[in-house]
């Protein structure tokens, strides 16, 4: 009978864990794009709710229906207007629409931080929280009304997937848009509908998560997100397995409470299983498919974030980009002592950036578990730098975190664009949850700024210094990337992987070897940000607060370009430090990620037509210039030939003077 109480217990989360599932896979099948932003816009809508109820004093139905009905519909018909149209219009690939929910996610978490600020809230319930005990039982009323709100809610958009015409033109638009298009079907119609089903889910996810879990803006986003494995475990495909997938895993996460092991260590590990079951389902789940149903057919090609609209960056604009890049490098080195303190995060996050220009920018490998990677190579180095030299801790942190991201490697061989992406933030999630999160490995840490032959750089310049020459290292390590026949393979990669393979590139150990080495200077960046700080912060370097984000700013900075991976570290500094908020970064950065399909290549895009505005002036004067020809200069004669002239004058002066 207890397992029956826990089973019952455990059907409220269950049921709500399903709906988020059905509401991305809703989305996803009507839209033909994975929504990442779906806990985000969830977390408004709680927000939203809370603001309604608990501070206006609004009848909690009557926010509901306000939110559902009209709120959250409106928002998803303004997300396919004016984001996710404009990518249809230049047939962005599954992998940029990708890219573009990211940036309305980070948007969303930074308006929420404005907004709100981050403590916690306590929403009312939208069900009454009573509990009946039917003789030896204990029934939760709230789980049985959110469970119906599943069943009533599926059932009538399965319906209307199935039954009516609706249904037929959002498959036929998700399979092939321009053919749908061609037998009369209005396909920007339809993808709106679609946004707005899948928004109206994830508000009344939101709405129904709220009362059960502290709501934050990271906290509520990062739950949802979890919520992932429904559509996975569902192949993308099937709204019925998502349910029960859900429902499955609300119940079994319920039943958990059951056993408890008695040695501490087999305990703590227990209870991290039990408070990360949906992220290790996920990453089960994705590493046991070897392929995902993914709309509009091989969806997963890769992508190189821009390359169709732009051709290699001349040698002008890398010099322009160099040099504001070397400006920002050194220019701290005249700042005060606390601006100084400060701009010492810019190299360390400079070398992580530019570990994801690496595996993303150079060979079009969506990885999103870079900030995994970077807490490996700060937590290596803080267990071995107490043994051993720093600088000998530092090589073994970055050759730890290269050896993960050579075991990461071996999944991206069959994998790439939205599987890739989902799988390496599977890894980065359960590693931030299994390792940085557990005491046994980041308890009694003590992290040291390293000694450079006998010289201590505890000195705040003499260890920025030394994060420069950091930099430089790898700096020199993608100029090999970029150049020779290695440089050629990776090009032919990131263009076309089938390419590839058809002229001799070995696809499999170049995947391999460039998340090696990816993980390897994420490693590096990492350590050098636990120096920095002089300690070892698990926060830091969770998959919603650093992960997402970060692959953000350098899509929105230039992919392909290592210097604009500087350029974008010294951005969040810069605006954090203006600001003194931790996440003011997030909007701008944001907002030129999700609205990627008007502006394509970001803030590297904008910099060139900036470049191309200035120089306008100078380009008509000299197109002008060269249309006029300039008067012909006089011929030059010998003297006999201007004697000859000059009796020809005269000859014709006399004849007109008769």
């Amino acid at each position: 009978m207890l397992a029956l109480n826990y089973a019952l217990a455990g059907l409220g989360l269950g049921a709500i864990a399903a709906l988020s599932g059905v509401g991305l896979l809703v989305t996803y099948r009507a839209t033909g794009v994975f929504n990442v932003a779906h806990g985000a816009v969830a977390m408004m809508a709680a927000y939203l709710f809370w603001e309604l109820t608990d501070q206006w004093g609004t009848p909690r139905w009557v926010a509901a229906a306000l939110i559902l009905m009209v709120v959250a519909p409106a928002f998803g018909v303004a997300l396919e207007r004016v984001v996710f149209r404009p990518l249809q219009r230049w047939s962005a690939t599954a992998a940029e629409s990708l890219v573009a929910t990211i940036g309305l996610l980070v948007l969303l978490v930074g308006l929420a931080f404005v907004l709100w600020g981050a403590q916690f809230r306590h929403p009312s319930s939208l069900f009454p929280q009573k509990v009946l005990h039917p003789g030896s039982l204990t029934v939760h009323i709230d789980a049985f009304a959110d469970l119906a709100v599943v069943v009533v809610g599926t059932l009538a958009v399965g319906l209307v997937l199935a039954l009516t015409p609706l249904g037929t033109q959002i498959r036929a638009v998700v399979d092939r848009r321009e053919l749908a298009e061609l037998s009369g079907v209005d396909a920007d119609r339809v993808s709106a509908i679609g946004w707005a089903i899948g928004s109206v889910f994830a508000a009344l996810t939101g709405i129904l998560l709220a009362s059960q879990l502290a709501l934050d803006p990271f906290n509520l986003t990062l739950v949802v997100l979890e919520t992932f494995a429904m559509p996975v475990l569902a192949g993308l495909t099937s709204i019925p397995i998502a349910i029960a997938a859900g429902i499955a895993l609300g119940v079994g996460q319920s039943e958990m409470n059951l056993w408890s092991p008695s040695n501490d260590q087999a305990l703590s590990i227990w209870n991290a299983l039990h408070a990360n079951l949906p992220i290790v389902l996920l990453l089960v789940a994705l590493l046991v498919r070897s392929r995902l149903a993914e709309a509009g057919g091989d969806a997963g090609s890769t992508t190189t974030f821009g390359s169709r609209r732009a051709v290699e960056p001349s040698v002008r604009r890398l010099a322009a980009q160099y040099t504001v890049a070397a400006i920002a490098m050194f220019l701290p080195l005249t700042f005060s002592d606390v601006a100084l303190r400060q701009a010492q995060q810019i190299p360390a996050l400079a070398i992580v950036f530019v570990s994801i220009v690496a595996v993303t920018g150079y060979s079009g490998q969506i990885s999103l578990g870079q900030a995994g990677y970077a807490g490996l190579g700060a937590l290596f180095f803080a267990k071995v730098s107490t043994s051993t030299p720093q600088l000998v801790a530092l090589l073994v942190a970055a050759v730890a975190a290269g050896i993960v991201g050579f075991l990461t490697g071996y999944p991206a061989i069959r994998r790439r664009g939205l599987f890739l992406a989902l799988t390496t933030f599977a890894v980065g999630a359960f590693v931030s949850r299994f390792v940085f999160a557990q005491p046994y490995f980041t308890n009694n840490l003590d992290v040291q700024r390293p000694s450079l032959f006998g010289l201590s750089l505890e000195g705040d310049r003499a260890f920025y210094l030394f994060e420069l020459a950091m930099l430089a290292v790898a700096f020199l390590v993608m100029y090999n990337l970029r150049n020779g026949a290695l440089g050629r393979s990776l090009v032919a990669l990131r263009d076309s992987e089938e390419g590839a393979r058809s002229v001799g590139v070995d696809v499999r150990a170049l995947k391999i070897l460039i998340f090696t080495v990816s993980a390897m200077l994420a490693g590096l960046g990492g350590a050098l940000l636990a120096q920095r700080a002089q300690a070892f912060d698990p926060s830091a370097f969770d998959p919603l607060a650093a992960s997402l984000p970060w692959f953000a700013v350098v899509v929105v900075f230039g992919a392909d370009s290592a210097a604009a991976a500087v350029i974008g570290a010294a951005f969040i500094v810069l605006v954090n430090g203006l600001t003194g908020q931790a996440n003011a970064y997030l909007i701008p950065v944001g907002l030129l990620a999700a609205f990627l399909g008007r502006l394509p290549g970001g803030a590297a895009e904008l910099s060139r037509r900036f470049g191309e505005w200035l120089s306008t002036p100078t380009a008509l004067l000299r197109h002008y210039a060269a249309a006029t020809p300039a008067p012909a200069p006089p011929p030059v004669l010998s003297a006999r030939g201007r004697a000859a002239l000059d009796r020809l004058r005269a000859a014709r002066s006399g004849e007109v003077g008769s």
